[in-house]
């Protein structure tokens, strides 16, 4: 598991938290409550946790199956981590989520794709082959936290951030996700090409 140290878990703390994208997602959690789609805080936060720590920890043996090495695997994340971060920025969509209409929305769309989907899973396994876990899973558990918190109180967060303010911080964690990706990049990379 490693020593818990500040910087990283700050680091992947903001990677997290710019990735699952809950302020962001403000507007869709408003849309689904207005169409009268029930959604369960508690389940979707708890159930996003469960199935981000089971890729954590199962994730490898995934990419064995297949052959590939974490690194190989932080290369591929670290491009789309990028491709994410340009979206966030320049406010355009490259990465498009469907999900089936049902009267609950806690599973699809909010707990998959939308909290635990292909962007965490990435990020996750990426940020593996360069932090320690203690400080990836610390920062797992504090996002879920605030995700709980943030549909708890959809509509009161919705109107303390405004429009205005979910723009910013979009694009904020934009230039943050753009700069980790180039990171992840190069020090994978090199390890890469070193051997």
């Amino acid at each position: 598991m490693g020593n818990f140290n500040i910087q990283e878990f700050f680091s992947t703390f903001i990677v997290l938290f710019a990735i699952i994208d809950v302020t962001g997602s403000l507007p869709i959690f408003v849309d689904l409550k207005n169409k009268n789609k029930s959604f369960s805080p508690g389940k979707a936060a708890f159930f996003s946790l469960v199935l981000c720590i089971a890729f954590f920890f199962g994730g490898e043996i995934i990419l064995k199956l297949f052959s590939v090495d974490v690194q190989s695997f932080a290369v591929a994340g670290s491009i789309v981590l990028f491709v994410m971060g340009c979206e966030m920025i320049f406010g355009v969509e490259i990465f498009k989520s469907d999900g089936p209409g049902a009267s609950s929305a806690t599973i699809i769309p909010i707990i998959f794709p939308l909290l635990a989907g292909p962007g965490a899973f990435t990020a996750l396994i990426s940020l593996k082959a360069e932090y320690q876990s203690i400080n990836i899973l610390s920062a797992l558990v504090l996002n879920m936290i605030i995700v709980y918190i943030v549909l708890r109180y959809v509509n009161l967060v919705e109107k303390l951030i405004g429009a205005g303010g979910v723009y910013v911080l979009r694009k904020f964690f934009g230039i943050i996700v753009l700069a980790i990706s180039v990171k992840l990049f190069t020090s994978n990379i090199t390890f890469l090409l070193g051997n």
